[in-house]
């Protein structure tokens, strides 16, 4: 048997295994297993085992993963994100839907210190979502937006989507943060002028509220918002000016989180506790993954599966833009199954040496292929958002409901989606003039 047609049966076979709901780290690493063994010998599949994992977790770039997760945990556990919605809700209710518009801007600001589409919607979820209830918002929009601007999380820096797509696909993280800066304000912006239109038509869906902030109030409100743009600029303009590399950034970043939390007497052992637990829980999970990817990526060398695919491919005479839908397609489809990490890692090994072949702008692909993703974290059955927004609120809004909201997201995103291939500048001219 072929080593193409051996690296086909292993790709197969890691998909079955991720769909039944199997670890996709433990997934990948028995079938690259299996397939060293099938093509080459044991041995051979031993020495791949033994040599990966060390040699992936001494990659000192890596450690900026768990930099910029304890720098989202403890911006989270120490309350540095608890006014975000009280200042946006001030500034916008008068706004047609200006709830959920609010919902978006505070969405976006706590993504951007997260770095975390699950941990943005869950927090968000339990700060804004019963406001909008309470108001008499429409439940879909209410949580639809939450579950929407959670996702914001995977494109607005920093990003780990974006980190881990930089390693795996060897393009520079500072590039790739910069890069998703316009299309995450160009998301917001779709969002929001989506709620207002949605809104604007049907009052139903939003009643107005009649607020009235004084000068005094909107001052404090924006006073309890300073940590946010503090620790976002400690992070990002110490990139775009070369300070320090992303991979010292996070390390940075979780300083500045500790150090404000700190000035404003918020950090506590208990939340320091938390914030590291859940980091070394959460790194772990993406470092069995990245592992798994690793050996899976040798495996498919060795069988030269990805070599057929792309002369394939190339044979066709398929152009660039019929490759990225079909890529789209690809996405969307295995997003409603498989989480956005393992979905990424599991599909790049197959995709690079695409783009390699059509000489595609990596910088812009990897924003093309984390907008696809956002798109998962929303699609049913597994729109991983909803189920924790769902998890959040308990049985005050069913999964039905929210699904029907988020719908009109999907959609939006669609539509940035298309512009974004549409204008690769978008994606390719702020990396290209800050750099």
């Amino acid at each position: 048997m072929s080593g193409e047609i051996i690296g086909v049966i292993c790709v197969l076979v890691a998909f079955a295994m991720i769909l039944f709901r199997l670890s996709i780290g433990l997934s990948l690493i028995c079938v690259s297993f299996v397939g060293f063994t099938w093509i080459v010998n044991s041995k051979a599949a031993f020495s791949m085992l033994a040599s990966v994992p060390f040699s992936f977790v001494g990659d000192w770039n890596l450690s900026a993963i768990p930099m910029f997760l304890l720098m989202g945990y403890i911006a989270s556990g120490t309350g540095l994100t608890t006014g975000l919605f009280r200042a946006a809700r001030l500034l916008l209710s008068r706004l047609p839907g200006g709830l959920a518009v609010s919902s978006v801007g505070a969405s976006g600001l706590f993504a951007a210190a997260s770095g975390s589409s699950i941990a943005t919607s869950a927090a968000m979820a339990k700060i804004a979502t019963p406001e909008m209830l309470k108001h008499g918002y429409h439940p879909g929009l209410a949580t639809g937006v939450i579950a929407a601007g959670g996702t914001l999380g995977s494109m607005i820096p920093p990003s780990i989507l974006l980190l881990l797509y930089g390693y795996y696909a060897e393009v520079s993280v500072g590039q790739l943060f910069i890069a998703g800066i316009i299309p995450g304000i160009l998301t917001m912006a779709l969002y929001s002028a989506m709620i207002i239109t949605r809104c604007k038509l049907n009052p139903r869906l939003a009643p107005p509220i009649e607020e009235h902030p004084s000068l005094g109030e909107i001052i404090e409100a924006l006073r309890d918002v300073w940590p946010l743009p503090v620790l976002i600029a400690s992070v990002m303009v110490g990139i775009f000016v070369g300070f320090f590399t992303p991979t010292q950034a996070g390390a940075v970043g979780a300083f500045a989180a500790c150090l404000i939390a700190l000035v404003r007497r918020t950090l506590t052992f208990g939340a320091l506790r938390s914030a590291v637990e859940e980091t070394l829980y959460g790194t772990a999970s993406i470092f069995l993954i990245l592992i798994g990817t690793t050996m899976l990526t040798n495996f498919l060398a060795l069988s030269g599966l990805p070599t057929v695919i792309s002369e394939s491919v190339m044979n066709s005479g398929i152009g660039v833009y019929t490759l990225l839908i079909a890529i789209a397609l690809v996405y969307i489809f295995l997003g409603m199954f498989v989480d956005s990490i393992g979905l990424m890692l599991l599909t790049l090994p197959i995709i690079m040496p695409l783009a390699d072949a059509f000489g595609i702008d990596l910088i812009w692909l990897g924003i093309i292929i984390v907008k696809l993703l956002e798109i998962g974290l929303m699609t049913p059955p597994v729109g991983l958002n909803v189920y924790v927004i769902s998890s959040a609120l308990g049985s005050k809004v069913g999964l039905n409901t929210i699904f029907l909201g988020v719908s009109w997201f999907i959609a939006t995103d669609l539509l940035c989606l298309s512009v974004i291939i549409l204008f690769p500048v978008l994606a390719t001219f702020l990396p290209g003039f800050v750099m």
